[in-house]
């Protein structure tokens, strides 16, 4: 009895190996190649439950993907026209579209078909970029050059049994040498272009400085100009007033004249002059010298023509009396003999508002009018 169980349970087994391998099943993403003896009697690309001789001794199947597949490159140096290199990143796609083909070329073997599909992706996107200039892959050709890439990959993949579906390039960036050297040429190109905008502003702000310095000469020339013109005719109209003042009267004009030499050559507190006592400096010094009086007869002053009157401006000066003599202390005078001599005013002089207003008077003998008061 226990025997009779052992040859059952021995022929149950037996009989489930022959059925698992008499069946084989291929899914949507699966192809298979059904091989007898080594030798390719079938493929299967439609998914479904197939069978074939028991055993994998006769009959062998070897699943093939039947998906899109991809394959990178990353990292790859690639020279340009020009000797100048690029780092490369790039991928392709691919699909197994003769799956006999791809077990006599490939075995079967998907690590045997990317060394092919690596060898040929490096080869094509080295002749692509070597026949591109510096800028090629950085501009709108970027496109064109993948299209030319697949295109070389194609016929050679193709023996494979292998169908390229695209190639796309991820990254192109500059080799470390020709980055910095770019960048110093651009750099470079920088610099120029700002040495170059440098250059015109200053043309320009020389030749605005220029204008400008030209504009203020004429202007302080031309105001010049204009202020002795004003000038001169003030000074003019000065002398004429007064040559007709002075003229009247020549004796009031050489007491005036010494009035002005004693105010300026005894300006200051501590003035000391050395001088002989009968000096003509002197003549209004003194208990003998005399004031002269005042001329009632004189003629009424004549109008000026300038327009509008100038208005005196305020100054830190100090007040002069009628005369133009300045109201200080009288100073001190030291004679040769080593005696002090202090000048006093023989006769007080009226001011202005005490003297008797003129009279109209025939104009007096024409005597030659001096143009400045001059220190005797």
């Amino acid at each position: 009895m226990q025997n009779r169980l052992i040859i059952i349970g021995v022929v149950i087994v037996a009989a489930l190996y022959v059925f698992f391998s008499t069946i084989y099943v291929v899914n949507e993403r699966e192809q298979a190649i059904v091989m007898r003896f080594g030798q390719i009697t079938d493929v299967r690309t439609e998914p479904g439950i197939y069978f074939k001789i028991p055993t994998d001794i006769v009959d062998s199947v070897q699943i093939i993907e039947d998906r899109l597949l991809r394959y990178d490159i990353a990292n790859m140096r690639v020279q340009v026209s020009g000797n100048a290199f690029y780092q490369v990143d790039a991928f392709l796609t691919y699909r197994i579209s003769d799956p006999r083909l791809f077990r006599e070329r490939a075995t079967g073997q998907l690590s045997v078909a990317e060394d092919r599909i690596g060898a040929s992706l490096d080869a094509a996107l080295r002749q692509v970029y070597g026949l591109r200039e510096f800028n090629a892959a950085l501009s709108d050709q970027r496109s064109q050059m993948m299209q030319e890439t697949r295109d070389l990959i194609r016929p050679d993949l193709a023996n494979l049994g292998i169908d390229v579906v695209d190639v796309r390039i991820l990254r192109t960036d500059l080799d470390a040498d020709v980055s910095a050297t770019t960048f110093e040429r651009m750099r470079a190109e920088r610099l120029a272009e700002a040495a170059l905008l440098r250059a015109r502003g200053q043309e320009q702000a020389q030749s605005l400085r220029a204008i400008a310095d030209r504009q203020a000469v004429e202007i302080v020339a031309a105001a010049t100009r204009d202020a002795e013109i004003i000038r001169g005719t003030g000074d003019a109209e000065r002398n004429r007033l007064f040559a007709a003042a002075y003229g009247q009267d020549q004796e009031f004009f050489e007491f005036y004249r010494s009035m002005e030499a004693y105010r300026v050559s005894m300006r200051g507190e501590n003035t000391t002059l050395v001088l002989s006592p009968e000096s003509e400096f002197f003549s209004y010094f003194g208990s003998g010298g005399s004031i002269p009086p005042a001329n009632p007869d004189l003629a009424p002053p004549q109008a000026t023509s300038l327009e509008p009157p100038v208005v005196p401006t305020p100054s830190d000066e100090p007040a002069l009396d009628g005369l133009g003599i300045e109201e200080s202390v009288a100073p001190t005078l030291t004679l040769e003999d080593g005696s002090q001599l202090t000048p006093t005013v023989g006769t007080e002089v009226p001011t202005p508002a005490e003297a008797p207003p003129p009279a109209p008077a025939p104009e007096p003998a024409t005597q030659p009018a001096p143009t400045e008061p001059a220190t005797p």
